[in-house]
C-alpha cells in the first residue's frame, strides 16, 4: 500500500516525511489513494527507529510502528525486528478497527526492507 515517499532523510525525533498510500491493494478499507505524514517518535542510529502516522483521520490513531536493529551474532549483517504498538489508540477506534494492517502484511515489510537494503546503492537512488 506504500506507493512512494517524499521528504528529507530523518535525523532526529520529530522529523517528518510524507508517504503516498493506496490501501486498495490490501482489499479491506475502500480509502483509495491518500497521503500520510510519518512522524519519528524514537531514533537511535543503528539501533532503533519508531514512528507514528498523522493523516486526515481525526482523532489521530496514535499507533506506533518500529524496527529494532542489532548485529547478527554470526557476524553477517543485521537482525531487524519489526514491532507495532496499538496500546495507545484513541477509544474511538477500539473494538473493530484494529489491527489496521494485517499481521502478514507487517511481516512482509521485513522482506521488502531486506530486498531494498540488499540492492546496490546505484539502483536505490535511480
Amino acid at each position: 500500500m506504500l506507493q512512494s515517499a517524499e521528504g528529507d532523510r530523518v535525523k532526529a525525533v520529530g522529523d517528518t516525511f510524507v508517504v503516498h498510500m493506496d490501501r486498495e491493494s490490501l482489499g479491506d478499507y475502500p480509502m483509495g489513494k491518500y497521503d500520510v505524514t510519518v512522524v519519528i517518535t524514537k531514533l537511535e542510529p543503528d539501533a532503533l527507529i519508531e514512528w507514528t502516522i498523522e493523516g486526515v483521520i481525526k482523532p489521530p490513531l496514535r499507533h506506533l510502528y518500529g524496527y529494532t536493529l542489532e548485529p547478527n551474532p554470526d557476524g553477517d549483517g543485521t537482525l531487524v525486528t519489526s514491532y507495532y504498538d496499538w496500546s495507545n489508540i484513541d477509544e474511538a477506534y477500539r473494538g473493530g478497527v484494529f489491527p489496521v494492517i494485517p499481521e502478514l502484511a507487517l511481516k512482509a515489510t521485513l522482506g521488502i526492507l531486506a530486498r531494498t537494503v540488499e540492492r546496490p546503492a546505484a539502483a536505490r537512488h535511480s
